[in-house]
């Protein structure tokens, strides 16, 4: 059984929802701060790489943000902060193939999901607070609902303390 066939089990087993190919599947768990977590994993010829999406390219702050990811590096076991070519925030970590198995998928795939969700407002807040604030305003403006941007309304009350 190949570590990406472990995977396809650990999913099928747990009830997980999974896009499968022939050399990747991505799992996708539900966050809290996140609705949706996509963890894709792709076997290599002696490793199982994990990759998940965190953050598209930050709009602003950008010395900020990835002095934060890097800080938080240092926090982490098995996976890592990186960013891509177009500068969106990923999690990476790999796994020799012969040491995959249901337990170390398991964290792995809890480590990804905690952090992703757990980092998602604060990347956002560094990252995007700008437009936030803009999305704001104007979802008031208008009368339209503001639930979704609530775990953001501090922001609003530091602008109006300063």
């Amino acid at each position: 059984m190949t570590a990406l066939d472990k995977v396809r089990a650990f999913a099928r087993d747990n009830d997980i929802d999974i896009d499968d190919s022939a050399d990747a599947c991505v799992l996708t768990i539900a966050g809290v701060h996140r609705l949706r977590i996509n963890v894709a994993f792709v076997e290599g010829a002696h490793t199982l790489r994990v990759e998940s999406f965190v953050a598209r390219n930050p709009d602003e702050n950008h010395e900020v943000v990835y002095r934060w990811l890097l800080e938080q590096n240092a926090r982490l076991m098995g996976v890592a902060f990186a960013i891509d070519r177009f500068g969106d925030v990923y999690l990476i970590g790999a796994l020799r193939a012969e040491t995959v198995n249901s337990q170390s998928i398991d964290q792995l795939l809890g480590i990804v999901v905690a952090t992703s969700d757990a980092a998602f407002n604060t990347l956002i807040e560094l990252g995007f607070r700008s437009a936030i604030e803009r999305e704001w305003a104007w979802r008031n403006s208008r009368g339209l609902p503001t639930d979704n941007l609530a775990a953001f309304e501090h922001l609003l009350k530091d602008d109006a303390q300063a």
